[in-house]
């Protein structure tokens, strides 16, 4: 009895899951559709780059180079949270292991290079987040421009067709609570 129980039980997980990843996979066919055009998907290149570190660093640098002490405190919490995301981001990568959408799906093509070969969590979007959160932490007022550009930069990662929206999702989520647990504890 208890054994069909389990089962039963194991069969409706099953269901709920492969309903999610389904839904996963419309949301992410839904939101590559932009990349028939050409001019959104250079938009698109354009913001995903920035996230590929170059606009945090710039930032970072600026923030110990000319904002005086807060300024330098403010970067070392960037680089911590950015030091603390980094081996989560990959340890959850390599052992989720989940294929990117243009390599699951013939609907779904990469609009750019992919940095490696999984897709479980984006790693632009956790660490947007994270050097986000850290930043309007401080700068409340500046850090609030900088919501439209993590937004573009999470939706990018979708419509370049190199994540599922439960990547960015869970991205975001991680990313958010390593930048607000470095400025609660340090």
């Amino acid at each position: 009895m208890q054994s069909k129980h389990l089962l039963l039980n194991r069969a409706l997980r099953n269901t709920r899951r492969d309903v999610w990843v389904a839904r996963d996979l419309v949301w992410a066919q839904w939101l590559h559709r932009v990349a028939r055009y050409q001019s959104p998907v250079k938009a698109l290149v354009i913001v995903s780059k920035l996230g590929d570190g170059l606009f945090w660093y710039v930032l970072i640098a600026g923030l110990a180079l000319i904002g005086g002490t807060q300024g330098r405190d403010v970067a070392a919490q960037m680089v911590l949270a950015g030091v603390l995301s980094l081996p989560l981001y990959y340890w959850l990568k390599h052992w989720i292991g989940r294929p990117r959408p243009f390599v699951a799906c013939p609907d779904i093509r990469a609009c750019v290079r992919a940095l490696d070969k999984f897709s479980f969590p984006s790693g632009h979007t956790l660490h947007a987040l994270a050097f986000s959160v850290v930043f309007g932490w401080h700068y409340p007022l500046i850090g609030a421009a900088l919501v439209p550009l993590v937004l573009l930069i999470a939706l990018s990662r979708i419509a370049l067709g190199l994540h599922y929206p439960s990547d960015v999702a869970a991205g975001a989520a991680i990313g958010a609570t390593v930048g607000a647990a470095v400025v609660i504890i340090f």
